[in-house]
């Protein structure tokens, strides 16, 4: 009776070599993420120092461009400098011509040829002076000092230009100053003064 139960049992006995062979895949399966996990760490690290390198490369690409850019800009500087250093001796001769000149109207002459001069260079960089009087005002270009009645132009049309104004290229760098002319005045016939909204400071630049 004993050794039926024992045969009985007898199957029962590979239960244990089962599990152990059910352990030995699941060790062997942790030994391979392990693995992989190890690999996946060390290429975040390569990643994270090629990072850093690229970007201190970056860096110091940067600071190159700045400090050549600032090394153009004084070239261009000096460039147009250059070209202005003959319209500067043109004044100085023409300040000691005209000390010693009895001729007034030969130093206008030559402080005209001089302004043609400094006119033509200033064009050859783009720089070209507005043309204001008689043309109607517009804050864009123009600031208005004072508004005076003028019953010979229309209304708001400039008279009087107190100081140039000037595009480089497209691009106003220096509003006009401009007295217009206006169809009411004060109580006591004076000039009035701009209002606000006629002075064109403030104002977007370019057309």
């Amino acid at each position: 009776m004993e050794e039926k139960e024992l045969k009985e049992q007898g199957p029962g006995q590979n239960e244990p070599g089962k599990a152990v062979g059910q352990d030995s895949t699941e060790a062997g399966a942790q030994d391979q993420l392990a693995t992989k996990l190890a690999e996946a760490e060390k290429q975040i690290e390569q990643y994270k120092d090629l990072l850093l390198r690229k970007a201190a490369e970056f860096d110091n690409y940067k600071k190159r461009i700045e400090g050549d850019s600032i090394v153009m800009a004084r070239f261009a500087k000096v460039d147009i400098l250059t070209e202005l250093l003959p319209v500067v001796d043109d004044f100085h001769r023409s300040m000691k011509l005209g000390g010693e000149s009895k001729d007034p109207g030969a130093v206008a002459r030559g402080v005209e040829l001089i302004h043609q001069k400094l006119m033509k260079f200033l064009e050859t960089q783009g720089v070209k002076a507005m043309e204001t009087v008689g043309k109607e005002f517009d804050v864009r270009y123009h600031d208005a000092l004072l508004q005076v009645q003028r019953d010979d132009v229309p209304p708001h049309t400039i008279v009087e230009e107190v100081e140039k104004g000037y595009f480089l290229d497209d691009r106003v760098i220096r509003h006009a100053k401009v007295i217009v002319s206006t169809s009411s005045t004060g109580d006591s016939g004076e000039p009035v003064p701009a209002s606000p909204a006629m002075s064109g400071k403030n104002q977007p630049e370019g057309n």
